[in-house]
């Protein structure tokens, strides 16, 4: 994709913007994510960075320090700060954190593990020229990854936005790559601090519900994030989803994922084994015969074959996530930003 190239004029009428990252012991994610904020596109002199570590144990701030301090970013104008929440841990309190100290009219959210594209705060920030919108999400694609989980993620989409903003109660977009108006959180506050999942479809509901805000997509506006390649990370992945469809049923009333019955469960089993490894085999056959030589077809095999029980496994890890979580009385708190904060206090 070319890079946006807008004239002088129009770029001095891009708002300000606060882009806000959270850290966990994020050592050896941050030189990627600094390389990305360096090629950014965004003219330096509208745009600030707050990089928020969330209480690390390895040199995640002495890395953040020496970023804020780093000679190429001050030659550039950048404006970078370290800032630290370590009161609670969690990503959303780390956001909160952030957002305090930002000076920004529109906040920008990604992660440290991600890897924005050169153009995508200009993409990102485009769709805020329509006077109702409070929330866009921009598109989360993966990098690369050749291992059997990063594959079966890649097939199935696991990180796209796709499967948010068609959730059926209301849209939302996930932090990895969402911005939100200040003027929306003034009106309804920021993230729940002692949420520890599903704090980002909270924000976007709340925003949405209690306003006349609209939530727009920018598909253009990129980030790349790694998909899981252990089975541990897999695990905790669909876990942590459980949690957060708990936690939303609790806070939103939104129904809850309902789990495999026995039978559904023996259909898919069945559909697995007499259907879908015979044409797995076939279509295996078939490559090799047309290329002669097994090439990517073992690849292919095992895909095939493995994508339903790794299916059922997700499926399984996110119903005991669900039945295992129970929302934190804490985690009904709303934080608000300090001008916000003096009003609710009168």
């Amino acid at each position: 994709m070319a890079n946006v190239r807008l004239p002088d004029s129009d770029l001095a009428q891009l708002p300000i913007v606060s882009v806000i990252v959270p850290i966990y012991n994020g050592e050896a994610d941050l030189p990627g994510l600094f390389q990305c904020l360096l090629a950014q596109s965004y003219p330096a002199d509208r745009v600030e960075y707050l990089l928020v570590d969330n209480g690390s144990t390895d040199r995640t701030f002495e890395q953040l320090q020496a970023i804020a301090n780093n000679p190429v970013c001050l030659d550039r104008g950048m404006q970078i700060r370290a800032l630290s929440e370590t009161q609670i841990q969690s990503s959303y309190a780390a956001r909160n954190c952030g957002m305090r100290a930002a000076m920004g009219e529109i906040f920008a959210f990604t992660d440290a593990d991600c890897r924005p594209q050169p153009d995508w705060l200009l993409h990102l920030v485009q769709p805020f020229q329509g006077e109702k919108t409070g929330i866009v999400a921009g598109e989360i694609l993966p990098l690369p990854g050749n291992t059997l989980l990063e594959r079966y993620a890649d097939r199935h989409q696991i990180l796209s936005q796709a499967h948010t903003l068609s959730h059926s109660f209301y849209s939302y977009g996930q932090t990895a790559n969402l911005a939100v108006r200040r003027q929306a959180l003034e009106q309804v506050g920021l993230f729940r601090p002692w949420l520890t999942t599903g704090g980002d479809a909270d924000l976007c509901w709340r925003i949405q519900q209690q306003g006349s805000w609209q939530l727009q997509f920018a598909e253009q506006a990129i980030v790349q994030h790694r998909h899981r390649s252990t089975w541990c990370e897999l695990r905790h992945q669909w876990r942590r989803y459980g949690r957060s469809n708990q936690y939303l049923h609790e806070l939103h009333g939104v129904a809850l994922a309902q789990p495999l019955t026995q039978r559904q469960t023996v259909y898919r089993l069945s559909r697995w084994l007499l259907k879908e490894i015979p044409i797995a085999l076939r279509q295996t056959r078939i490559e090799q015969n047309s290329s002669g030589r097994g090439g990517s077809t073992g690849e292919f095999w095992i895909d095939a074959v493995l994508d339903t029980p790794i299916g059922l496994l997700c499926h399984h890890w996110r119903t005991i996530g669900q039945q295992q979580s129970s929302l934190p009385e804490a985690a009904y708190q709303i934080e608000w930003l300090p001008q916000a904060a003096a009003v609710q206090n009168l």
